[in-house]
C-alpha cells in the first residue's frame, strides 16, 4: 500500500519513528516519535505531501486527497502511550472492518504478525 510505503521511507530516512499505525478508509492514525529537528506539523506535512505527490504520479489521482489540518495528541507517559496504541489497534474492529485487530491488513500490528509468521519467531 502506497501510504505504508511513504511511512516506511521516512522511517528509513530517520525523519521520525513510527510505533503504530492504522490506515482506515477515510483517515489514518499514526503513533510516532519525532526528533529534535522535527515538528509534528512538519511530519504530517511530509506524510500528506509525499503521499499526494506519489498518488498523483503513480496512480493518476487528480483530486484532493487530504482535508486541511489534522488532530494531534501529545503523549507524555506510558499509560497514555499504551491507551492510544490500543485505540489504534481497535479502530478497524470498532468500524466493522475486521473481527480482530490482527486481521486488518492496513495496520502495523497486522504487518508485524505477518513478519513474525514469515520468520518463524513468535
Amino acid at each position: 500500500m502506497l501510504l505504508i510505503d511513504v511511512l516506511r521511507s521516512y522511517v528509513s530516512a530517520g525523519k521520525f519513528r513510527v510505533h503504530e499505525f492504522v490506515v482506515m478508509p477515510n483517515h489514518i492514525h499514526v503513533l510516532l516519535t519525532i526528533g529534535k529537528d522535527m515538528t509534528v506539523e512538519k511530519a504530517v506535512q511530509l506524510i500528506k505531501g509525499n503521499f499526494s505527490f506519489r498518488a498523483k504520479k503513480e496512480l493518476g489521482w487528480q483530486r484532493e486527497i487530504w482535508q486541511k489540518g489534522f488532530s494531534e495528541v501529545r503523549i507524555d507517559n506510558r499509560e497514555s502511550f499504551l491507551g492510544y496504541k490500543s485505540y489504534i489497534f481497535d479502530n478497524p474492529v470498532k468500524a466493522g472492518l475486521a473481527r480482530s485487530p490482527e486481521e486488518y491488513p492496513f495496520s502495523s500490528l497486522y504487518l508485524r504478525k505477518q513478519k513474525t509468521k514469515a520468520t518463524g519467531r513468535g
